[in-house]
């Protein structure tokens, strides 16, 4: 997507044309109007008045021809050079004067792409009368699907993550609704889970959901239940698989850090994430993040590492932080920064990723229970790069520049993920899950986090 910023000039009150420095001063009229009579003129005039003046005495008249010459002809140079100064002058400051107001810009394609996306999720919500859990309002995992689906708890959490992204301007979609559905579509144990993931609450759908519950309102005393049963059962010896996770740790951080902020479990999920950190020697031995947070940790990855920046930069704002917290998301900040591709639009630093969670089924551990889960790297490496810290550690380096860069091909990468402001997984992809959820609230979550970035209000355009 093109950067459109408004445009500068300085405002002269008067309307008028800016008046060069000292140009209406008694001095420069005089010189002004010497050289208006002619340097010609003006030499002949010191001429005669010396001539005139000089005693005979001087030495003959041929001495005071002589110094009357001489004078005439250096006033004459001096008148000449003194109106081409000025002219010189005044003509540089026409060329840096505004120019003529410009007619206002017409709205770019982004509040297009956002009405788009809002009558899309409104024309396909699910309202369904469900027998058990009552009127379930929301959407299936992914859009377009071929039967209609009874809203599941990661398409509805998404998508309201989206109506608050989007502002809901209309009451086609409404969050009171969503809320609800996600309350009754708890499972009986308390808890959420995904589609594939059977009736066991897992801690990154549960986080997930209590994130979109908390942005839209819900309190924390109505939550607490919940938070409660996520974080007893995220531990090491009873969810391993998730612990040893960089995508489920970093989830269910940010999920807390929105539902529980005061949580006794965040410290303890933020070291981790810290002590999951490996260096990286193809990139001046800079640390970022392998899918797990355990050996073996699998190799650098830009999605995992721009997952863990943006989940400590947002601890870092509720919690505080720790200097060896600081010291590694600096480090993913600047690993990010240090792709070495020329076209930042289409590196490999933006592949989409696909991962497995196994986790061994509790009715059956012989078995396990595998969650496929799907990564829009583009969109999060645009949240980590817009994030404070990741601006801050760019200005503090001298790489202002360079993160402009990496920013832009990660938007446009992210621009380019879209039709009418849905989003679609890639068209090799062998599943039916082309207009997944997460994907569409991820891409338009960084696109208007960009164009927020971007606005400088120096010139408010008129109202079109």
């Amino acid at each position: 997507m093109s950067q459109q910023q408004l445009g500068r000039r300085s405002l002269n009150p008067a309307g008028g044309d800016p008046v060069p420095s000292g140009a209406g001063s008694p001095p420069a009229r005089f010189v002004g109007r010497l050289g208006s009579v002619g340097c010609l003129a003006a030499g002949y005039a010191v001429f005669q008045f010396l001539f005139q003046t000089l005693p005979d005495s001087l030495g003959g008249e041929t001495a005071k021809y002589l110094v009357s010459g001489v004078s005439g002809l250096g006033t004459g140079v001096a008148a000449w050079l003194a109106a081409a100064l000025l002219r010189a002058r005044g003509a540089a400051a026409a060329g840096s004067a505004a120019p003529a107001a410009e007619p206002a810009p017409a709205p770019g394609p982004l509040p297009q792409v956002l009405t788009a996306a809002y009558d899309t999720l409104a024309g396909q919500v699910s309202v369904v009368d469900d027998p058990a859990r009552g009127r379930l309002t929301g959407w299936a995992h992914s859009l377009g699907e071929s039967a209609p689906s009874l809203p599941t708890p990661v398409g509805t959490a998404y998508g309201l993550h989206c109506v608050l992204e989007l502002g809901a301007p209309d009451g086609r979609l409404s969050t009171g609704e969503l809320v609800d559905t996600l309350w009754r579509l708890r499972l009986p144990g308390g808890g959420w889970s995904a589609r594939s993931q059977g009736s066991e609450a897992r801690p990154e759908v549960t986080a997930l959901v209590l994130g979109a519950l908390a942005r839209a309102g819900v309190s924390g005393d109505r939550l607490a239940q919940e938070v409660a049963r996520c974080t007893g059962a995220f531990t090491r010896g009873a969810d391993p698989a998730g612990r040893a996770s960089t995508h489920v740790v970093t989830t269910v951080l940010r999920g807390l850090l929105r539902a529980a902020p005061h949580a006794d479990v965040l410290p303890e999920l933020r070291e981790a994430l810290v002590d999951g950190a490996l260096s990286d020697d193809q990139r001046e031995h800079l640390r970022c993040w392998g899918y797990r947070l355990d050996p073996p940790h699998g190799p650098a990855s830009s999605l995992h590492t721009a997952q863990a920046v943006v989940a400590l930069d947002r601890a870092a704002r509720v919690l505080g932080e720790t200097a060896g917290a600081r010291a590694a998301r600096e480090d993913g900040v600047r690993w990010l920064l240090a792709c070495a591709e020329r076209h930042h639009h289409a590196c490999r630093d933006l592949e989409n990723l696909r991962e497995e969670v196994r986790r061994p089924r509790t009715d059956d551990p012989a078995r396990h229970e595998v969650l496929n889960v799907r990564h829009f790297t583009a969109a999060w490496v645009v949240r980590a790069l817009l994030s404070p810290g990741a601006r801050e550690v760019a200005r503090r380096d001298g790489l202002d520049a360079v993160r402009r860069e990496r920013l832009d091909g990660a938007v446009a990468a992210v621009w380019a993920a879209q039709s009418e402001g849905i989003w679609l997984w890639g068209r090799s992809d062998s599943t039916d899950l082309r207009q997944p959820m997460w994907m569409t609230y991820q891409g338009l979550s960084a696109l208007r986090a960009h164009a927020v970035w971007m606005y400088q209000p120096d010139r408010p355009a008129p109202l079109q």
